[in-house]
């Protein structure tokens, strides 16, 4: 499926079945690959045709401390506001619980462009993508 990436074969299978619980008054819980109802109703109510699903923190998948994971996440915050980008705040689980959730963000209105460039500046293997279908997509940047 991603013959070519850098990415461990495990680690892609673990963001594969991940859950990416969206919070604030319509709270969905996204999974890769499969159409949400409620995705769907907020790029509606928020007039956008996309959005993704971001993260700041452990880079590429090196797990960092709680304090630090909260200033990246705070610098990614900053850096969605400079540039005007509507957010959620979120985490992504996998169900396992096997280790703790990432705090992370719905981006809503960015292009599959300006998503990977996020992930790419803030050190991510992989962004979560949805079209105007509300069909969440793995997306790998290395």
């Amino acid at each position: 499926m991603f013959p070519e990436s850098q990415i461990p074969r495990a680690t892609i299978q673990a963001y594969l079945e991940t859950h990416y619980q969206v919070h604030g008054s319509m709270p969905a819980s996204l999974k890769i690959g499969e159409h949400n109802a409620t995705l769907d109703a907020i790029h509606r109510l928020n007039d956008v045709e996309s959005s993704a699903f971001v993260t700041a923190c452990n880079p590429f998948s090196e797990p960092l401390d709680e304090a630090a994971n909260a200033y990246r996440q705070e610098m990614l915050a900053v850096e969605l506001m400079r540039h005007g980008l509507p957010h959620i705040e979120g985490v992504g689980q996998h169900p396992s619980n096997a280790w703790s959730g990432e705090a992370s963000f719905l981006v809503l209105g960015v292009s599959v462009d300006a998503a990977k460039e996020l992930g790419v500046r803030f050190e991510q293997n992989a962004i979560v993508w949805a079209g105007g279908d509300a069909v969440p997509q793995l997306v790998l940047l290395r």
